[in-house]
């Protein structure tokens, strides 16, 4: 570890000189990642294959984003400004990309190599042809089909997404159980129905007749009635930045609205109806999900987690509005019990918050496999193409939208929009066109598919995976149910390709082992040329 400090030392004292303002904004961004990265056995490819693997898909979108509150998008794409040169970084070692020592990692590629993965050019007017297809069998075939870790039903397809040409392809076209990686369809359909730029609603209204005050839910699961994580500008109603929509933002407001008609005692209610149908997910109560209602404060968890599975609240929507009947006495206004209602159309908005938009929720929801916010998100879709907004509506309305965009969705099954459901069926042929679709520079109104794809190792549901290798270079959408265990996702070859792929297993035994098999499938794509 000192010889590497001491070798790269100049390099950091040169990159630092040259990016101080990117460098600067970049530390501020990623300051709890680089604490992550740091830990033993990661010293290796922070310098280098990390950071330069951060900026891959990054610099697919680097003139479309979205970039999140976080900050997250804006400093992959610095980093990759800040590191666009020649050849790939040798981590300190001296021997330069092609004589690194034996058993060090393999040099990253470098910025420029990476940006020009989705425009497919190399040489002043030429454009890169499609990687061999015999190479790509020679390369996954022992670990996609010969290996008995991925179970009794396997299948998967590699495409260049550049071309949408299919480069490998083991039972493409048969539909298997997908997990998770059926939000990556749940984010398309979002996003043609609704546009990046949609935000989600909530809103207080305040009956004429009856004085009574209605809490409307909006659908949004991301609202939030902790303290330090709204993000509302008072002054609008409008949410700055990317912060998320606030119950207690929504409070002052409602109260202050009621002060001024002079009134300091109500009827609370609240109203669920934008959603119809049963709020149970047929696996029924589960730590993955709250009963799926468009009215609740964050997600409905009981501690203070905001990913991943927690215990939920019976009732997220009454839970919720008694939170803001607290709220309200706060700044005054006296609240009866709340009990459900339905707002009428004499009522008069008094205040509103509205979510992130879209394109955030879109990348909240895959980099953490949100299930609340996918469940939300199909019933958006929906309400906006006049489904009932339902289970099955939801299914209908996703699939509806991905036939319209011409895709094959032949065999496909959406039950649900997060995956959980065991009986949604998927096919490697459509989650790869998913992935092409987001990658066509026509639609960059789709480019928060790939962005918000967990990076290996560094984001989200990749954060504990792949310890070396092809850490920061694989970016994919991750699926796991008992005897399921899926990959979809993109990844920039050596020499400059941007494939997408999707690797589907059902019917296994070991989940690790076949997360592991994988996970190993990817990092072959990511550090060969085919």
């Amino acid at each position: 570890m000192a010889r590497a400090a001491d070798a790269v030392r100049p390099r950091l004292a040169r990159f630092a000189r040259a990016t101080g303002p990117r460098v600067t904004r970049f530390a501020r961004a990623t300051a709890p990642r680089l604490t992550r990265i740091t830990r033993p056995k990661t010293w290796q490819y922070t310098a280098g294959a990390a950071t330069a693997g951060l900026a891959l898909a990054a610099g697919v979108v680097t003139a479309a984003g979205p970039w999140d509150s976080t900050g997250q998008r804006t400093a992959e794409r610095d980093r990759a400004v800040a590191l666009d040169h020649t050849g790939g970084a040798d981590h300190g070692h001296g021997a330069g990309a092609s004589g690194t020592a034996p058993g060090s990692p393999r040099p990253a590629p470098s910025a420029g190599a990476v940006l020009t993965g989705l425009g497919g050019t190399t040489t002043p007017g030429g454009v890169k042809a499609a990687p061999a297809t015999g190479n790509l069998a020679d390369l996954l075939d022992p670990l996609l089909k010969n290996d008995p870790a991925l179970g009794g039903h396997r299948a998967a397809a590699v495409v260049d997404l550049t071309t949408g040409k299919r480069l490998y392809g083991l039972d493409s076209d048969a539909a298997l159980t997908p997990a998770s990686t059926t939000k990556v369809a749940t984010a398309v359909a979002a996003l043609t129905a609704m546009g990046p730029d949609h935000r989600l609603t909530t809103r207080t209204a305040l009956e004429p007749d009856t004085g009574e005050l209605v809490l409307v839910g909006g659908g949004d699961p991301t609202l939030t009635a902790r303290e330090e994580d709204g993000g509302t500008s008072r002054s609008s109603g409008a949410e700055s930045g990317g912060g998320l929509a606030s119950l207690r933002t929504l409070a002052e407001k409602t109260a202050t609205a009621l002060k001024k008609r002079d009134v300091r005692k109500v009827t609370l209610s609240y109203d669920t109806t934008l959603y119809a149908g049963p709020d149970l997910h047929p696996i029924g109560v589960n730590e993955n999900l709250a009963r799926v209602t468009a009215l609740m404060a964050d997600e409905g968890r009981t501690d203070d987690s905001t990913s991943g599975p927690a215990p939920r609240v019976p009732d997220p929507a009454d839970a919720a509005a008694r939170t803001f009947a607290d709220l309200l006495k706060q700044h005054g206004i006296t609240a009866s019990p709340p009990g459900p209602s339905k707002a009428t159309g004499r009522a008069t908005t008094l205040a509103t918050v509205s979510s992130p938009p879209l394109s955030a929720l879109v990348e909240r929801m895959l980099t953490n496999s949100d299930n609340d916010l996918a469940e939300a998100l199909a019933r958006h879709t929906a309400v906006a193409t006049g489904k009932r907004a339902d289970f099955a509506g939801a299914g209908a309305a996703v699939t509806a939208r991905l036939k319209q965009l011409g895709l094959p969705v032949d065999g496909a099954r959406f039950h649900d929009g997060s995956g959980l459901d065991r009986t949604d069926l998927i096919t490697p042929d459509l989650l790869t066109a998913l992935l092409t679709e987001a990658a066509d520079p026509a639609r960059p109104q789709l480019r928060a598919v790939l962005t918000g794809l967990p990076v290996a190792h560094f984001t989200g549901t990749m954060a504990g995976r792949y310890t070396d290798g092809a850490a920061g270079l694989v970016r994919a959408k991750t699926g796991t149910l008992t005897g399921v265990n899926t990959l979809a996702g993109t990844i920039t070859t050596p020499d400059g390709h941007l494939l997408g792929f999707a690797f589907l297993a059902n019917d296994t035994t070991d989940a690790w082992a076949a997360q592991t098999t994988l996970d190993r499938a990817a990092t072959a794509l990511a550090s060969e040329s085919p």
